[in-house]
């Protein structure tokens, strides 16, 4: 069963792997066969479609309209897919965690959950196509490269630090992920993409285009600085059961056997 798990780990990471590394195998092969050809350009020189039509020009350029549309195939399932899952994961997450456990205590039937969870898939929809509508123009890069400065403003420092130090408590990690995440927003929103070329202000507030390198530090200031003020009672319980999470994260000794159903 292990090496089951471990074989399938290794598949999922490899091909992750492999998906970064033709990142720049497209990105180079982009700038020879299309970024020189006249072709794939308008009057003006530009790319047509714009620079987020450079991989879907590759492909064109080295298999086709063959090639071309299959890749198109392939990008629409997979956004398609992307979107299908996020909105379903943030219905569940707002109806079943918030709703039910949160704001209802445990006490609402499934019938609220449903209805709640259809409210919150329409919500979602406006806003991705409000958002979408917004960020039209923007470099597909660029909007991946904020989803992971936020990722690393919140989720990281809070994995990390719940993995590798002993004092961290309940309270240091909503507080401190709360700041990385709510900094790392709206240093997003002063930027240059979004406060000169999308809210068209003539100068940016915050002067960097990726706030990570500063969002990330305050999540970790804000972690270890709410963790070590901490001294009610959950937080000291919590912190007495660290070892033995974290030689049971090390080690696999004490870990539950999967049973049947």
């Amino acid at each position: 069963m292990l090496k089951r798990h471990v074989k399938a780990s290794s598949g999922a990471t490899g091909f992750m792997g492999y998906f970064y590394f033709l990142t720049f195998i497209i990105g180079f092969g982009a700038i020879l066969l299309v970024g020189a050809n006249p072709a794939f350009k308008d009057a003006s020189g530009a790319l047509i479609g714009g620079t987020n039509m450079a991989a879907v020009h590759l492909a064109n350029a080295v298999g086709g309209s063959t090639f071309l549309g299959f890749i198109s195939a392939v990008a629409f399932a997979t956004i398609l897919a992307v979107v299908a899952g996020l909105t379903l994961a943030g219905a569940s997450a707002v109806s079943h965690d918030l709703y039910a456990s949160v704001y209802r205590k445990g006490q609402a039937s499934e019938k609220d959950e449903l209805r709640v969870s259809k409210i919150t898939v329409l919500a979602l929809g406006v806003v991705a196509i409000a958002l979408g509508i917004l960020f039209e123009k923007q470099n597909i890069a660029f909007m991946v490269g904020l989803a992971f400065s936020i990722a690393a403003s919140c989720n990281f420092p809070i994995i990390l630090l719940s993995m590798y130090w002993s004092k961290l408590t309940t309270r240091g990690a909503m507080v401190g992920g709360w700041l990385g995440l709510l900094t790392a927003v709206i240093l997003m929103i002063l930027g240059p993409t979004v406060w000169v070329q999308v809210l068209g202000n003539a100068k940016a507030i915050f002067p960097y285009e990726y706030p990570a390198l500063f969002s990330m530090a305050v999540a970790f200031v804000g972690i270890w600085l709410f963790s070590i003020t901490d001294h009610s009672q959950q937080g000291a319980e919590e912190r007495s059961r660290f070892r033995a999470q974290f030689i049971r994260s090390q080690t696999g000794t004490g870990i539950e056997q999967g049973k049947a159903h």
